[in-house]
């Protein structure tokens, strides 16, 4: 039976995936485990693996092209097996055949609209009364709430399947949440009846995940009882509201023409290099440049022997050659066009609904940095790692906020958080767009901590190795462009962050000290506020202990 393959949910913030690179072709056999295509998300470019086995059948999505969360992808199946009637129904929006696909995948309610379409009218008057299931030996198990600001999670792996055996402290499946991946445990024990959520979906907090209880239990029935607890709570959708999500997962029209044969290439279009495990493995021990391997796997993916193979002198002699120089001709109007990546998709959204959501005001001010410069250069001179300006203004702000509790807020719409925890952001610069990694509890670090840990989460991020708990969770974030020559500029707010700081950069100028014109050096910063939380004169405060911190920096030391 063919088997639809989604595109799973591999971030909390990802709402659609841009296949990079497929790695896998029409006609090719499959098997669990084997890395069907790259996926570029809003925060890095992953690998999609296969948990299925057989022939791929179907692709549905070109190269470049985005997909919503959910959608389908590609189809596989046995070899020579008409698939044309699925293909119909799921660009028409779906059908009986999808549904019953769904079911039989496990899908979350999957199984209730099945039974619901073919018995409409006994569904309709069983829902008007309470569901009795006091004679059902059998236990519903949710997604616990794991973490204080956990509000879904994602299965990351299950450990048991449909049918095992099941007794109490078992692992059920591996949850990642917003803070780790933690192990999900059995308090139950019998029979593993149902599991609602595939691996790599996610799931609100008290979702129904999977049913433990005796074999041959009528957990449906279980199932229709808690959905119709959840209507009376919230209000039942409607039969349109329950179609949404199917319609949303359509399917672009099959290829007219056969797949276009890859060629070979160690790097995707993005600059990543793809290479096997032990490809990799071996490279780091040789000391050989992945980029400069041309790989023989699957789409240009470089493998063992390519590493084995592999003689630097015939690269060297490649790139001795002279190359072809081309460029649009004298007088010729030419442009070129380029599909937004995800993460800049991501960028332009959030930032929008933040600029256009938040009142933003913005307050200016000078600090005089020549006792930082001071001693900056004295603490160089004894710091395990090199200290750096924007390591000390980190260190600042995080002090600031912690006598400025207002400042380290957020707006939730009817209520506003303040948070008792201070997690620094900061924007970094990348290829695609802009990241920020989080430095956590930065007001307990010291400035040689600060220093290591900022320089290891830029590296990160240029290397696209950040994983989720290093970007989120911030609660304020500092955004310095004063390496680039910027002297002044202001920034947009990072949500749910209620103020952002801007950093220019430090200019030698003529200043006024005690009725005396001096050459001093100083550096304007700006701090962008949202109007609903902060004020102005919380802001100004704010600044003004920044500022104290930064001109005397020896109290960043107390």
């Amino acid at each position: 039976m063919a088997e639809i393959i989604r595109m799973p949910k591999m971030s909390d913030t990802m709402e659609e995936g841009v296949i990079a690179q497929w790695l896998k072709k029409v006609g090719d056999e499959v098997k669990p485990g084997d890395i069907l295509a790259e996926v570029e998300t809003d925060k890095a470019t992953m690998e999609l693996e296969s948990y299925e086995e057989g022939v791929l059948l179907h692709i549905g999505v070109e190269e470049k092209d985005a997909v919503p969360v959910n959608g389908v992808i590609a189809i596989l199946g046995e070899k020579g097996e008409n698939i044309d009637d699925l293909l119909k129904q799921l660009e028409s929006g779906g059908g009986e055949s999808t549904k019953s696909e769904a079911a039989a995948k496990g899908d979350k309610g999957g199984e209730e609209k099945v039974e619901k379409n073919d018995s409409k009218k006994e569904d309709t008057s069983e829902t008007e009364e309470k569901i009795d299931t006091s004679g059902i030996n059998a236990t519903l198990i949710t997604m616990p709430k794991m973490s204080d600001t956990m509000e879904e999670g994602t299965i990351a792996g299950w450990l048991k399947k449909e049918g095992d055996e099941v007794k109490s402290g078992d692992v059920l499946a591996e949850v990642e949440t917003d803070k780790a991946t933690m192990e999900l445990e059995s308090y139950e024990d019998g029979t593993l009846l149902y599991i609602g959520v595939k691996e790599g979906e996610s799931i609100p907090v008290n979702g129904v995940i999977a049913i433990i209880g005796e074999k041959g239990a009528d957990y449906q029935k279980l199932l229709k009882a808690h959905e119709q607890k959840s209507k009376a709570a919230v209000g039942a959708p409607s039969a349109e509201e329950q179609e949404k999500p199917g319609e949303k997962a359509e399917v672009p029209q099959p290829k007219e023409t056969e797949e276009s044969s890859q060629s070979a290439g160690s790097s995707s279009d993005n600059g990543r290099v793809k290479a096997s495990p032990l490809a990799k493995k071996m490279a780091k021990e040789k000391g050989v440049n992945l980029t400069l391997v041309k790989g023989s796997g699957d789409g240009g993916r470089i493998i063992k022997k390519d590493i084995e193979n592999f003689d630097p002198s015939k690269v060297a002699a490649q790139a001795a050659a002279p190359a072809a120089v081309s460029g649009p001709a004298i007088g010729q109007e030419s442009y070129k066009e380029e599909k937004v990546s995800q993460m800049r998709k991501v960028i332009a959204k959030r930032l929008a609904e933040s600029k256009f959501s938040a009142p933003h005001f913005y307050l200016t001010m000078e600090i005089n940095m020549d006792k930082a410069i001071e001693a900056r250069k004295s603490m160089n001179e004894v710091a395990p790692v090199k200290i750096s300006f924007n390591d000390m203004v980190i260190k600042a702000v995080a002090a600031s906020l912690r006598q400025h509790p207002k400042v380290n807020t957020a707006w939730l719409g009817d209520k506003i958080r303040y948070n008792e925890h201070v997690h620094i952001g900061m924007a970094v610069a990348v290829e695609e767009g802009l990241l920020v990694p989080v430095i956590r509890f930065a007001d307990s670090k010291t400035l040689s901590q600060i220093s290591e840990e900022s320089k290891s989460l830029a590296g990160k991020a240029k290397n696209k190795e950040l994983q989720p708990k290093d970007w989120e969770g911030n609660t304020f974030t500092v955004s310095n462009l004063g390496m680039f020559g910027i002297e002044e500029f202001t920034a947009i707010i990072n949500p749910p962050d209620a103020c952002i700081l801007a950093i220019g950069g430090i200019k030698e100028t003529v200043v006024v000290k005690n009725g005396e014109m001096k050459i001093g050096n100083v550096m304007k910063v700006t701090l962008s506020c949202d109007h609903r939380v902060v004020d102005g004169a919380v802001g100004s405060a704010f600044l003004q202990t920044v500022k104290n911190l930064l001109e005397d920096p020896v109290r960043l030391l107390i």
